[in-house]
C-alpha cells in the first residue's frame, strides 16, 4: 500500500524559513517524480515544486522560484519543500504527491499525501 505523509506545517510570520516533509512507503521512490502542490481557500490546486527522484532533476513554479526548494533524502524515501522567505500569499494546505512526470498538472500524479496546512502572517 502505497502511503505518502506530510508533515513540518503550522503558523508562521512572514519572512525566515519552514521545512515541509513528505515520507512515502510502499512506492519505488527512485525512479519517478515527486512534486508538492498547494490550495488556498477558493482556489485550484497549483504545483509549486517537482523532483524526478533518480536524476534528481528539479523544477519550480515562478511564484515560488529563488524562495523554495525540494531537497531529497533517497535512504529515507523523503522529499522536502525548503521554503524561505514566506509570504501571505504562501498560505495553502501543502500536499505532496508522487507520478510518473514532473509537471504541475495535477492529473499527472496518482498518489497524494493528506495535506499539512501552512499559514504565513503578516
Amino acid at each position: 500500500q502505497v502511503q505518502l505523509v506530510e508533515s513540518g506545517g503550522g503558523s508562521v510570520q512572514a519572512g525566515g524559513s519552514l521545512r515541509l516533509s513528505c515520507a512515502t512507503s510502499g512506492y519505488d521512490y527512485d525512479s519517478d517524480c515527486m512534486g508538492w502542490f498547494r490550495q488556498a481557500p477558493g482556489k485550484e490546486r497549483e504545483g509549486v515544486a517537482s523532483i524526478h527522484t533518480g536524476y534528481s532533476t528539479t523544477y519550480y513554479a515562478e511564484p515560488v522560484k529563488g524562495r523554495f526548494t525540494i531537497p531529497q533524502d533517497n535512504a529515507k524515501n523523503t522529499v522536502y519543500l525548503q521554503m524561505s522567505r514566506r509570504e501571505p500569499a504562501d498560505t495553502a494546505m501543502y500536499y505532496c504527491a508522487a507520478g510518473v512526470r514532473c509537471g504541475f498538472a495535477v492529473e499527472e500524479y496518482i498518489y497524494w499525501g493528506q495535506g499539512t496546512q501552512v499559514t504565513v502572517s503578516s
